[in-house]
């Protein structure tokens, strides 16, 4: 993006190991050595990643705002629109090139409150940039998990696919949709870890739909949201447990859509199942979600870069990608699409309820050991030939996923993961520049 020296890191730190948060996944090294050998025309089979952790931070719905809490493309025939920085040949500084403005006279709803004053990422000196040029629609989107002005700033693009959102207030929800009757809204609430081992999947369905309804089945709400989560990243290690699993969303899908309610059903983790094997005995809950217009959802992180262990790994800053594409981490669903779903004929809609950098996805990946969201990768990527300003560079990884997602037909959007993250999450917040340089990629990728 630009010839500057990079952001510093803002949050290194570990969370603590009993906050609750996204699968961490292990012993993908030998998965990857398989990778590598069938790049080489050999028979593998899929690798197993281990979960070594827990899921993401989930949010507690209130009246007024769902706060979580605190610890206790280069190939052929595909277009690449990315930013470049020109600099001047005698000063070396970059060209002043301001990004476009996203439009802001779209009226706001009644009552809608003023957002809390809460934390922001530091301020740094935002460099010039080559704005994104002019394309087709984006498929990119935020999770939201607070409330904070610049939100309404990428909203206000008309160019945001869709939003997983943790705040559910209803004015917050009302003035979103309002903004952006396209963008697609799907509510999120506090659920404990779900154990598969022991769940009872009728009466489990039934306790989820009593909890949501008052929150998704009430008036104010009910109109602005698109689908619903129910646990996020379950984790099934058996045949066993991923039956239970699909007997659970398939009951609570059946009961939700008697409301008129949408359900988005999954929600895996990165890598998981790690045994593709499992995805055999998911199919029921598949299945409802067609006959229930319901929506399935996933998670894709990776690091260093996004790219890392897709079959465009070690290809530079700018790889491209085609609809051949694929890999273990990001670019996954691919795989998960036309070996399992497409041939079982169950090509149902997706959306990436996360997406983004995490260090935790492998223990053997290059890059700061103690990395964890984005923010902390900035000076490999600097050191690394992937850009200097950590910020673009990021979107710019962002907007590679974003050219895969155009080209696969079944693929509803992404949520990047995060936007006005809750404290212990920080590294992962794209909240300032980083946010910036997405609006004026959203402003000029517009759906029409």
């Amino acid at each position: 993006m630009n010839e500057e020296q990079p952001l510093e890191t803002k949050d290194s730190a570990t969370p603590p190991t009993n906050l609750n948060r996204r699968s961490f996944l292990g012993g993908l090294a030998s998965g990857f050595v398989a990778f590598v050998a069938a790049a080489c025309g050999r028979d593998t089979p899929t690798p197993t990643p281990l979960p070594t952790g827990c899921p993401t931070p989930t949010g507690t719905p209130v009246a007024g705002s769902s706060l979580l809490p605190g610890p206790a493309t280069g190939a052929v025939g595909n277009t690449t629109y990315l930013p470049f920085v020109s600099n001047n040949p005698v000063t070396g500084e970059a060209v002043a090139i301001a990004p476009t403005a996203a439009p802001t006279d779209t009226p706001e709803p009644t009552d809608t409150p003023k957002p809390k004053a809460t934390p922001r990422p530091p301020d740094t000196p935002t460099p010039t940039m080559t704005p994104f040029p002019a394309g087709p629609p984006s498929k990119l989107g935020v999770v939201v998990m607070r409330n904070d002005e610049q939100i309404f700033d990428l909203v206000a693009t008309k160019g945001m696919a869709v939003m997983t959102t943790l705040e559910l207030d209803a004015n917050f929800v009302a003035r979103i949709k309002q903004t952006s009757p396209k963008t697609r809204l799907i509510g999120r609430i506090d659920l404990p870890q779900l154990q598969l081992a022991d769940l009872d999947p009728m009466s489990s369905a039934q306790a989820f739909v009593d909890q949501i309804l008052p929150i998704a089945g009430d008036d104010r709400r009910a109109a602005y949201f698109d689908g619903w989560q129910a646990y996020n990243e379950p984790v099934a290690n058996t045949a066993d447990e991923m039956k239970r699993l699909a007997d659970f969303e398939a009951e609570r899908t059946r009961l939700l859509a008697d409301r008129g309610i949408r359900s988005v059903i999954g929600n895996f983790g990165t890598g998981h199942p790690a045994d593709f094997e499992l995805w055999q005995h998911f199919l029921p809950a598949i299945q409802a979600a067609q006959e229930h217009d319901g929506w399935l959802g996933l998670h894709e992180y990776s690091a260093p870069t996004i790219y890392f262990m897709s079959t465009r790994e070690n290809q530079g800053r700018y790889p491209g990608v085609s609809g051949d594409d694929n890999g273990w981490l990001t670019l996954r669903y691919r795989k998960v699409y036309n070996e399992v779903l497409k041939p079982a004929g169950r090509t149902i809609p997706l959306v990436f309820t996360e997406l983004g950098i995490d260090g935790y996805v492998q223990n053997s990946r290059p890059g700061p050991t103690d990395g964890r969201g984005w923010q902390d990768f900035q000076q490999y990527w600097a050191e690394n030939g992937f850009g200097l300003w950590g910020p673009g560079a990021y979107i710019e990884q962002l907007v590679w996923f974003d050219n895969a997602m155009r080209q696969d037909d079944y693929v509803i959007g992404a949520c990047i993961f995060a936007l006005a993250a809750s404290s212990g999450w920080q590294s992962y917040d794209i909240l300032g520049p980083a946010a910036a340089v997405l609006q004026q990629y959203l402003g000029v990728h517009a759906a029409a």
